[in-house]
């Protein structure tokens, strides 16, 4: 009770002593990078217009219109066809119909990947005891005697949290060829270390799990779906939109509530889903960061593998690069630029 009469909107570490260095270097560790928290608050900005533009196309394309782009998203929130019951039966069937698409995916995988994760996967719900608190959706790893599966925990407090069109580039981002896939693969690696097998580099690991979405669309998961793929730019949105709010918070001195509304603006997310990302920025200064600035890095590599290697890139041994384990990202560079340079000879 003392403590609730203190407090105030001022969400960000910036009104705490040494606040602004602390949050500089918060972004540095989240990120893996030397990037300032202005630099990151520019690119989120930036990628925001960016990935609205994309999609507004698609959505225009598809008859949903009215006012900008995030209001054209709210609008599709809202459409019954693209909603669960919000009843245990709504429940069960949105767990079902993850589970069908991580198998679909699957199915995929050996297009892109040499290796092949041993370790299974299951969708479950985040425990109701906790579901206040919890983020919207998390990954937890199978234990290295694959005694039981991993587990990709959904918030299902709210099914409406969850219109269909968005659902599946969650599972492609914690299960595979998202975490599931990258995790396992170094745990079962024999030639990773150990220090590796559970490094906490947020910044590679969250990276890659959003490049995974969109190594997903390239493997052809969205035909014939140009909603699937509007989920999947508004899950690239989503992360671009938490750049800004997480130097919003901390750096340029946004109110909880300005937070909140920015990222409604941006991404057209329900207010309950958005407050509960928002309430965990306020905690965990710069670890927000980590997504989308792991996944610009990600692309550019992929990207300056191709045009170094040509006809000789195979996407399969690129991606053996996870067979190393979780790196810093100036690390993932050397290591890539490495490959290269071991084609190239």
């Amino acid at each position: 009770e003392e403590l609730h009469g203190r407090a105030t909107a001022e969400a960000g570490v910036w009104r705490l002593p040494d606040g602004a260095e602390y949050y500089a270097a918060s972004v540095q560790s989240g990120t893996a990078t030397n990037n300032a928290p202005q630099e990151v608050h520019q690119l989120g900005l930036a990628q925001d217009a960016d990935i609205q533009s994309r999609l507004g196309e698609i959505l225009r394309a598809q008859n949903v219109t009215g006012g900008d782009v995030s209001a054209q998203l709210a609008t599709l929130n809202r459409d019954p066809a693209q909603l669960y019951p919000n009843t245990d039966a709504g429940r069960e069937q949105l767990l079902a119909d993850l589970n069908r698409q991580i198998a679909e995916v699957d199915a995929l995988l050996p297009r892109a990947f040499a290796t092949r994760a041993r370790a299974q996967v299951q969708v479950m719900r985040v425990p109701e005891f906790i579901q206040d608190g919890a983020p919207n959706g998390y990954y937890q790893s199978a234990p290295f005697d694959l005694s039981r599966p991993a587990i990709y925990y959904i918030n299902l407090k709210d099914t409406h949290d969850w219109p269909k069109y968005g659902l599946p580039s969650l599972t492609y981002h914690e299960a595979m060829p998202g975490h599931h896939l990258q995790i396992s693969l170094a745990q079962e690696s024999r030639d990773t270390p150990m220090l590796l097998k559970l490094s906490p580099f947020r910044a590679y690991t969250d990276g890659w799990a959003l490049y995974a979405e969109s190594l997903a669309d390239e493997l052809g998961v969205y035909e014939g779906d140009p909603l699937g793929r509007a989920g999947m730019l508004q899950s690239l949105l989503f992360r671009a939109a938490r750049l800004g709010v997480d130097t919003g918070l901390h750096h340029k001195r946004w109110s909880r509530e300005q937070a909140t509304d920015y990222m409604v603006r941006t991404t057209g997310f329900p207010v309950p889903r958005t407050q509960r990302e928002v309430d965990r920025y306020c905690v965990a200064p710069g670890q927000a960061c980590s997504y989308k600035v792991g996944h610009t890095v990600w692309m550019r590599l992929r990207t300056e593998a191709e045009q170094a290697l040509g006809s000789r890139f195979d996407l399969k041994q690129f991606h053996q690069i996870l067979l190393k384990g979780a790196l810093p990202l100036t690390i993932l560079e050397q290591q890539i630029d490495n490959w290269v340079a071991s084609q190239q000879a």
